[in-house]
């Protein structure tokens, strides 16, 4: 229709073109119109290649108008050109960065410099409009205003009324009957608001969400045998003032099933009574969807162990409607046996490949082992160098009997750097420090140096760990230090201690899991003392001098099976540790034991519990060393309670500590809100117990103090960190309350 109104009487002749000319360009150069023409100087000219010409010009986008005029054999075409953008603004976008929706829309050719486009301009409003209703703005307007301006030049102004958020008011499941409505909604993300919606976001609709919750609420029926659960229909209402969502969920639950019977079908390589018995469902028990494969994936991981990293292990259930019994059956083809050809480790920026590789127990040129697989990824990430550590098998293209396996780590800073001046009027003016890297130089090795210029504790400790000292994994600690302690009371320091010392320990792996420890060490304690100083202390030095020295041996065991060092969801530590001092002044023996257990509940939640004893003794009918006692209250041990608080105590309320402690606590620990299953940032509830008693007094648990609160963990660029906020639940009015704490560590 264009075309053919824009060709003139005379272009209805044919004839042979003697020239072409252009009118009406401003900013478009000729060439570029020549080019999209059909015709040349010399062709002949048809009124149908006159109307071809117009809309490919139109088709260019650069023209409001296109006309073509004919006189003596010339071509003339006359063009009127589309107003040039001269900028894209924005007004109202509050949700929105300006910058990111103009790198946006100039991605679809919207921006300055090019043609203006009202068809442009529409689809621009669209898209602006679905991007507010993706965040749950559904009340959202856009308008544009374009102002011309000179040298046919036009500004575009996108102005937004965002209006309100709007949020879930309402989730109802109809047609459920076993199950009740709060079970089934306590499933879903998408959730009513409540008291952490304005950070987790959980209120606001999305359709992928959405989508989510109903094949979780899909699996939940069916991983209780309801095999002909659907869900009918799901309806989503906005309210009037397009503010509210409503959403409806209706659902068929069906009958329950359970399983009649089972078979192993196919090769299970001459072990099919231990391949049986990882089958988690039985004959009589209610069909589960997620057991069946649980059991497939455990038969698949099983065939891994024996070398057959790429078996096949099917289920086919076979359903009777008519008794509502499932029968199913697992058919087995192990393939070939499969051999690793390369480890090829990445994204080890600093660390050394030789640290990463001396940890794993699954060797290149040897069978694919899944359990020595899965063992040497937990033992990189247990080394607590890596916020991210992934190992996976690759086929190696043209065999079918070879794997190269690719692990990925994500480096994480290893080392911590802390400085501070302190002043108090007990202390005046103070500085401490410390340096501690754990991957110095990506060699695996500590080193830690720290010091404290505090008057209460001074304090000089310098320590390096290999835990490689030798080729067979045997480690070596050695520390050495000097520590002044002297406290102040209102009447000013009643006594000063002071101690230098130093030990070398040894550690000898046993098994994979399993680490015993051998120590020497010397101390020297020299005890000044004033008027009101502790009466045991008094005691000590009337007994046995104001300079008291030991020789301790240390032996310990250790076995540590958690998936991970800084943040474990899963597996037991355990620490048993033996010193004695039987020569010298100082002789004492002090055994204490730890216990850990981590059980996963979810993907992303788990329980955990940490246990410590204590006890210690002097030897040769001497008193214990009152520098050997055990100490506990505050993080680690009980929170809610000052550090190192709990227990007997001097005239003058100063903690003494004791030679027998008991400890248990328990957590249950998951994610912080909205921050997925990021493991760097995790939370806590837990309840505290524990207490410490004399040497002379006897262990009663009415005496255990208890606390519960919640507790932050998060693995910062300065180390692990945690915090704590707890109540005491379980105390007694002696007892030195502290609500806040947080430390710098990785201690439970």
């Amino acid at each position: 229709m264009i075309a053919v109104a824009g060709v003139q009487a005379h272009a209805a002749d044919t004839f042979t073109i003697k020239d072409i000319r252009v009118d009406g360009l401003q900013r478009t150069e000729p060439g570029t119109v020549f080019s999209y023409l059909p015709f040349r100087v010399g062709e002949t000219y048809t009124p149908e290649s006159g109307a071809a010409a117009i809309r490919a010009l139109f088709a260019t986008g650069l023209f409001k108008n296109v006309r073509i005029e004919t006189n003596d054999d010339v071509v003339t075409i006359i063009v009127e050109e589309r107003p040039t953008i001269a900028g894209v603004e924005f007004a109202g976008t509050k949700e929105f960065d300006k910058k990111a929706l103009t790198t946006a829309l100039a991605s679809v050719g919207l921006a300055e410099a090019r043609p203006y486009d009202q068809a442009l301009i529409d689809q621009a409003v669209q898209e602006l409009k679905q991007q507010y209703l993706a965040k749950g703005f559904y009340g959202t307007e856009v308008n544009v205003t374009t102002t011309p301006l000179p040298r046919n030049r036009v500004n575009v102004l996108f102005t937004v009324v965002e209006g309100q958020i709007a949020k879930i008011r309402a989730i109802r499941v109809v047609g459920n009957k076993v199950f009740s409505e709060g079970t089934l909604l306590g499933l879903f993300t998408l959730s009513t608001p409540g008291w952490l919606s304005w950070y987790t976001k959980d209120d606001q609709y999305s359709k992928a969400k959405l989508n989510t919750d109903l094949e979780t609420l899909r699996s939940y029926y069916q991983d209780r045998g309801y095999l002909d659960f659907r869900i009918d229909s799901t309806q989503v209402a906005l309210s009037p003032n397009k503010d509210g969502i409503y959403i409806t969920v209706n659902v068929h639950e069906g009958p329950k099933f359970t399983v009649s019977s089972y078979q192993l079908a196919g090769n299970y390589l001459g072990q099919d009574n231990e391949f049986r018995a990882l089958v988690k469902l039985k004959p009589g028990q209610t069909y589960s969807a997620q057991a069946l494969n649980d059991s497939v994936k455990a038969m698949t991981n099983q065939f891994g162990v024996y070398g057959y990293a790429f078996a096949r292990v099917e289920a086919k259930p076979v359903i009777d409607r008519q008794t509502d019994q499932v029968a199913f059956t697992i058919t087995a083809d192990p393939g070939k046996r499969i051999y690793v050809r390369r480890i090829d480790i990445a994204g080890n920026t600093r660390t050394r490949d030789e640290v990463i590789r001396r940890e794993f127990r699954q060797y290149e040129d040897s069978w694919y082992d899944a359990d020595r697989i899965k063992l040497s990824r937990d033992r990189v990430d247990r080394l607590g160098y890596f916020k991210d550590v992934t190992l996976q098998p690759r086929e190696v293209p043209g065999t079918n009997d070879q794997v190269d396996l690719d692990m990925n780590v994500q480096e994480k800073p290893t080392g911590s750097l802390s400085l501070g001046v302190g002043f108090s009027s007990a202390d005046k003016l103070s500085f401490n420090a410390g340096i501690s890297q754990d991957n110095i130089f990506g060699s695996g090795n500590n080193l830690a140096v720290d010091f404290n210029t505090s008057s209460y504790y001074r304090t000089l400790s310098v320590s390096s760990t290999n835990p490689y000292f030798t080729e067979d994994g045997i480690s070596r600690t050695v520390n050495a230090y000097y520590r002044t302690i002297q406290p102040y009371t209102s009447q000013g320091s009643n006594y000063k201690i002071v101690t230098p010392g130093f030990n070398l320990q040894f550690g000898v792996p046993f098994t994979e899991v399993d680490r015993v420890f051998f120590g020497v060490g010397f101390e020297r304690y020299t005890l000044d003392l004033a008027p009101g100083a502790p009466a045991s202390y008094i005691a000590y030095v009337n007994q046995f001098g104001k300079t008291s020295s030991g020789v301790p041996l240390t032996i310990g065991w250790q076995r540590d099976s958690r998936n991970s060092a800084l943040v474990p969801t899963d597996g037991r530590y355990q620490r048993l540790s033996f010193e004695i001092s039987p020569f010298s002044t100082l002789r004492y023996d002090r055994v204490t034991y730890q216990y850990q257990q981590y059980l996963p509940l979810t993907r992303t939640t788990n329980l955990a519990f940490n246990g410590l004893v204590g006890y210690a003794h002097g030897l040769n009918g001497r008193p214990l060393p009152v520098f050997k006692n055990l100490y506990a209250g505050g993080i680690g041990t009980v929170r809610g309670f000052e550090q190192s608080s709990l227990g007997p105590q001097d005239a003058q309320g100063n903690a003494l500590g004791g030679a027998k402690m008991l400890i248990a606590d328990f957590e249950y620990q998951f994610p912080f809100p909205g921050t997925g299953a990021d493991k760097s940032l995790r939370m806590s509830i837990f309840n505290d117990n524990g207490y410490v008693w004399g040497e002379n007094q006897k262990v009663s648990l009415s005496d255990m103090r208890s606390s519960v609160g919640i507790g932050v963990s998060w693995i910062s660029p300065i180390g692990p960190l945690k915090f704590s906020v707890a109540k005491a639940v379980r105390y007694k009015s002696t007892d030195k309350l502290q609500r806040f704490q947080f430390t710098v560590g990785a201690g439970f």
